[in-house]
């Protein structure tokens, strides 16, 4: 299976789905910010001057999930059914790992929907927390699994323990 959105003189475009069958179709992506000892202690006690972090990331990454396709030229608009964003502290790292979990029934996935939400969460804490760190790093952003559709299942070879994270 080659490139799905370049027709065959290289131009690109929308895949059209029109005869595809709707599936429940599942996303769950993830990424980190690594961050300095103070902005992780500040988050951990929700001392940052702009606020709750990580509900404010929370809210930011279930937008970024539903305007995705503002962001992504050739991604569908789609009727996202569920969106959970959730947050692992990791205190050996002065790190913050972002899950994101999108589902839909449609007739196309929502992987971009998934990376968009863990990306715009994760900007968001870079935003908040800029004015005590502006070294702080976005880092290993993927999708861990997928279901559904005509691929079916993927799971990310090295990354199965981070499938598990799942919307309810």
């Amino acid at each position: 299976m080659g490139l799905t959105h370049f027709d065959e003189n290289g131009k690109a475009f929308m895949v059209d789905v029109t005869g595809k069958h709707e599936t429940v179709r599942e996303a769950v992506a993830t990424g980190k910010i690594i961050v300095n000892r103070e902005v992780y202690e500040a988050i951990c006690a929700g001392t940052v001057g702009k606020g709750d972090v990580l509900s404010v990331a929370t809210t930011a990454g279930i937008m970024g999930v539903k305007r995705t396709s503002d962001l992504i030229p050739m991604c569908h608009i789609l009727p996202i059914t569920n969106c959970k964003v959730t947050f692992e502290m990791l205190p050996e790292e002065y790190a913050v790992q972002c899950y994101c979990t999108v589902k839909v029934t449609g007739k196309t996935g929502v992987e971009m929907e998934a990376l968009t939400g863990v990306s715009t969460a994760l900007l968001t804490i870079y935003d908040m927390c800029k004015a005590l760190d502006k070294s702080m790093e976005i880092r290993e952003i993927y999708l861990c699994r997928k279901t559904g559709g005509k691929s079916g299942e993927y799971y990310h070879e090295k990354k199965v323990e981070d499938s598990s994270h799942n919307a309810e």
